[in-house]
């Protein structure tokens, strides 16, 4: 038995010097034999079930965690361990229980309140997640990701100079830390510090940072040539992530008009009303409800889930889906009389694409109607340091004529504002011949 006990606590202590050199296969591999010699023992499951949460299998490390609280209900680093692996489940409601366990018989855990942090921002309770994390570095101050979290949550507060000296404190700390080299690259730019922003990305590339995303980011700021096209996951997150407020914040801070501007002619061309419409990046709905009384069939298509299901809630579709717009009509089997694009093209780029997908779904005699940020005469599609694209008119009309359609209109109108200043933008109708 005491034979059994060493090679034990043997396989134990190299299990933990393996997951502490990321070496998780083997950790796991020492974890299990250990298990086998002495079952029972709550520090090797709760062990393994950290190195399992490590290799991304959240299930199974609740697994182990389980028969740990199963023998003693109340060990709290399995309860923090649990609502770590709740957190990468995707059941924040549930990870914020196991935290204010903790917390409830240890306010001093700073583990507790990292997850607690982490459950909340999941939750979008932002003001609550920046106050667990404003505990963590008070009580953990060397802890560089608590620090990154903390410059998070002020950047998105748009308390940009306490984000900068969160991000810097925690790159002090971890000087490779790619996510927080990034990071302050997004702060810097947002106070204006193009160099200091530039080089901050550059850096994160070298440290393995989303070399796509960043050269993007990197092009917007002259530093890099400029994609045809957004990064795809970028859009989708950037739209995932706004969805709850997105129409309060667009229309109300933004001054957002395109939807209206963009709808209110479209009966001039077709007094009738259409018979089916396409909403192209429909979002949540803005579209949907005006265009719904002009419209038998209302068909709307986004990148963003979370996007669609706000728009659902409108009732106003009668179909929607999540996809590329561009994916979506080069494989739609629906025709279409109206095909609109509200303010989507500024995350699109190089338009040939797209005109060839329209002409696939759009009637004859059916309208495409869009909306753009204006570029000067000279320029066909340009990236700006905003990350959208604007498009100049020529462009615009050498388009249409290529693909056989008819100029009827382009108002020069603003599309929104930023930072008080009106964007210029274009409202354009065409009309299949």
């Amino acid at each position: 038995m005491q034979n059994d006990f060493e090679q034990a606590r043997a396989l134990f202590v190299d299990g933990v010097a393996h997951f502490e050199a990321g070496r998780l296969h083997e950790a796991e591999q020492c974890f299990e034999a250990s298990l086998k010699l002495l079952p029972g023992r709550a520090s090797t499951r709760i062990n393994l079930a950290a190195t399992r949460l490590r290799q991304a299998r959240p299930a199974e490390a609740l697994a182990e965690l389980d028969e740990v609280l199963a023998a003693e209900p109340q060990h709290l680093d399995a309860w923090c361990h649990r609502a770590a692996a709740l957190i990468a489940l995707g059941r924040p409601a549930d990870a914020l229980t196991h935290s204010a366990h903790v917390l409830g018989q240890d306010p001093g855990s700073a583990t507790a309140w990292h997850w607690q942090g982490l459950a909340l921002e999941q939750l979008r309770r932002f003001d609550q997640a920046q106050q667990a994390f404003e505990r963590v570095v008070a009580l953990q101050p060397t802890q560089a990701d608590a620090w990154f979290h903390l410059g998070q949550l002020q950047q998105r507060q748009r308390q940009l100079p306490d984000a900068l000296h969160s991000l810097d404190r925690a790159l002090a700390l971890a000087p490779t830390h790619a996510g927080a080299c990034s990071q302050r690259g997004w702060v810097l730019k947002e106070l204006g510090r193009t160099e200091e922003a530039a080089a901050a990305f550059e850096r994160a590339i070298e440290l393995g940072a989303d070399a796509e995303l960043h050269r993007f980011v990197l092009a917007s700021l002259g530093r890099a040539p400029g994609p045809a096209a957004p990064p795809r996951a970028y859009v989708q997150s950037l739209f995932d992530d706004y969805a709850d407020g997105f129409d309060e914040h667009l229309v109300e801070v933004l001054g957002y008009q395109a939807h209206q501007r963009l709808i209110e002619p479209l009966l001039q061309w077709q007094p009738q009303g259409f018979d089916s419409a396409l909403d192209l990046g429909c979002g949540t709905g803005l579209c949907g409800s005006l265009l719904r009384p002009m419209v038998r069939r209302l068909h709307g298509v986004d990148l963003s889930q979370p996007m669609l299901e706000r728009a659902a809630r409108l009732g106003v579709y009668d179909r929607l889906d999540c996809a590329d717009l561009v994916e979506h009509l080069s494989r739609c089997d629906e025709q279409h009389d109206l095909v609109l694009a509200a303010d989507v093209f500024i995350y699109v780029g190089e338009l040939g694409p797209v005109f060839d997908g329209v002409m696939r779904v759009l009637r004859r005699g059916g309208l495409f109607a869009f909306s753009v940020e204006q570029a000067g005469d000279g320029q066909a599609s340009v990236l700006t340091t905003q990350l959208r694209y604007a498009h100049g008119l020529p462009y615009l009309r050498d388009l249409a004529a290529r693909h056989g359609l008819q100029w009827l209109r382009a108002d020069a109108l603003p599309i929104r504002q930023h930072r008080q200043d009106n964007i210029p933008g274009l409202y354009v109708s065409l009309r299949r011949g």
